[in-house]
């Protein structure tokens, strides 16, 4: 039995790591943190600028120095730390298209830098899904590519390069959510392959990662027959305690992905999931999503406490989960304090963050132009449309992309318009909606995912049969290769749409033209 109930109390809200809403820390999240929460989770809601994270980074530390602040920042389409402007970096299928481990070291230790500067301690960070279905409708350019061995090595780099910065790494999403085409945000996808398999392709990456010394690995909300067919990889020992503990030899924190997604919390609501999954092996919860109040933050932790006291949930399981937390969280503060990034954040001396240089130059290097390059640069202002595919939720609404604006910097006069499918759907000739407002000026038609939006593959065939000469620019996976000339940027990032930009300009030299992988 537990010494107290203080105690037990503590315990259950130190592996919580819930969301909360504003820019500041609400007073019921300063309370839990001096009660024992081990960490929060942050958003891009709570993000406006730097110095505002550091303080609001600072504010938490005043109440647990230990608090484990995390972030959901990949560095490319999904980003929290520059939601507002867009990531300055290129994300990671632009970095395995380049293919240089190095460069992909090197960006995560700039990203690094960044956010411990800001007082962050945890990014779920890298996603190291192999993406071997393209229609896949969640992860895409989240991933460094299709083969496994490409990934394993990039995920390797990413790794050491944000650890190296004091900011603890997450590969996610365990045990891989590339081979799906169902998102776990609404339902639970069905991994579909025999071990062998598996063994080949998703969790390739995963050893790798755990070989470069990871400090976390997120759970996916997957069905895996192979391994259980019952119970989704969150809420399943066969694969944290079986497969990730015992075959993959893992010793780090677990943290499942967000607990209140349709993926866990339908069939178990989101005190059964989280009380399931912590007797199933994993160390810490995340909640943030749609849930990110008080009550529910104490009604989880007071079900881990119920729990306990049934004999649900055994006590000791609880108190390995608890002391797997406080590691992680005494590594990022001896780590940041010896690279001198706790002092910039103690201090709020953190200004305004420049865009990253690395992350431009890798973004540059990524891009890939297929067809006429004699049909570049334009070399005057003009139109462009950017066909805009629905929410993808995990990228979010919020964060600004394509080329409009940064070719308008470069090429003055340059108008743009964003179609939706309900702005095109149903219209006989839809080129004649995009065709609008052309006037003289070459066009250039912006896409995210060509492949897996039929609305707009119409519209840009129909487009291309009056208006040959328009430009294609596709800023999600490189599936379908069409028009004259076809620019790849392998994501939608601030950094992508700048480099595109500057080769439709000629303000920059293109790389040297390859094939798109099959």
């Amino acid at each position: 039995m537990p010494r107290s109930s203080d105690e037990l109390t503590e315990l259950a809200a130190t592996v919580l790591q819930p969301g909360f809403t504003g820019t500041t820390a609400p007073d019921w999240v300063r309370r839990m943190l001096a009660d024992g929460l081990g960490g929060v989770a942050l958003f891009a809601r709570n993000v406006e600028s730097p110095a505002q994270v550091a303080a609001l980074t600072a504010q938490l530390r005043a109440e647990r120095p230990e608090v484990i602040v995390a972030i959901d920042e990949e560095a490319g389409d999904v980003t929290r730390f520059e939601s507002r402007q867009g990531s300055s970096r290129p994300g990671n299928l632009a970095l395995g298209a380049i293919d240089d481990p190095a460069l992909t070291e090197a960006v995560a230790r700039d990203l690094g830098r960044d956010l411990a500067h800001a007082g962050i301690t945890f990014d779920y960070a890298p996603d190291v899904d192999v993406n071997s279905n393209p229609r896949n409708p969640i992860i895409g350019v989240r991933a460094f590519g299709a083969d496994p061995t490409l990934v394993a090595r990039h995920s390797a780099a990413f790794v050491t390069g944000l650890q190296s910065a004091g900011v603890a790494a997450c590969a996610k999403h365990f045990p891989g959510h590339g081979d799906t085409a169902v998102d776990s945000h609404h339902a639970v996808p069905l991994i579909d392959r025999g071990r062998a398999e598996l063994e080949s392709v998703e969790l390739v990456p995963f050893r790798a990662a755990v070989a470069a010394g990871v400090q976390a690995v997120m759970t996916g909300h997957l069905l895996v027959p192979a391994y259980d067919a019952e119970l989704p990889a969150t809420l399943s020992a066969r694969i944290l305690t079986g497969l990730l503990r015992e075959e993959l030899g893992y010793d780090g924190l677990i943290v499942t992905d967000g607990i209140e997604m349709q993926g866990v919390a339908r069939a178990y609501g989101l005190a059964g999931a989280t009380v399931r999954a912590i007797a199933a092996g994993a160390d810490a919860i995340c909640v943030g999503g749609d849930h990110a109040d008080e009550g529910d933050a104490i009604a989880l932790r007071d079900a881990i406490v119920a729990a306990v006291r049934s004999g649900e949930l055994p006590e000791a399981r609880l108190r390995d989960a608890a002391a797997r937390v406080r590691r992680l969280a005494a590594w990022t503060t001896e780590t940041q304090t010896r690279t001198g990034a706790r002092a910039v954040a103690d201090a709020l001396s953190i200004g305004a963050v420049a865009a990253s240089v690395v992350g431009l130059d890798a973004a540059r290097r990524a891009v890939r132009v297929t067809g006429a390059e004699n049909m570049l640069p334009l070399n005057r202002a003009a139109h462009v449309v950017e066909f805009a595919p629905p929410r993808n939720i995990a990228i979010g609404a919020e964060t600004p992309w394509g080329l409009g604006a940064p070719l308008h910097d470069l090429l003055p006069g340059t108008t743009s318009v964003r179609l939706s499918e309900d702005d095109l759907g149903g219209l006989a000739e839809p080129e004649g909606r995009v065709l609008a407002g052309l006037a003289d000026r070459p066009l250039v038609l912006v896409v995210r995912d060509l492949h897996r939006h039929p609305w707009v593959a119409t519209a840009v065939a129909r487009t291309l049969a009056v208006c040959p000469s328009a430009v294609v620019v596709e800023m999600g996976l490189p599936e379908q290769v069409t028009g004259a000339v076809h620019l790849a940027t392998y994501g939608a990032t601030r950094a992508c749409g700048q480099a595109a930009a500057e080769i439709i300009a000629g303000t920059s030299i293109p790389a040297t033209p390859q094939p798109v992988a099959a």
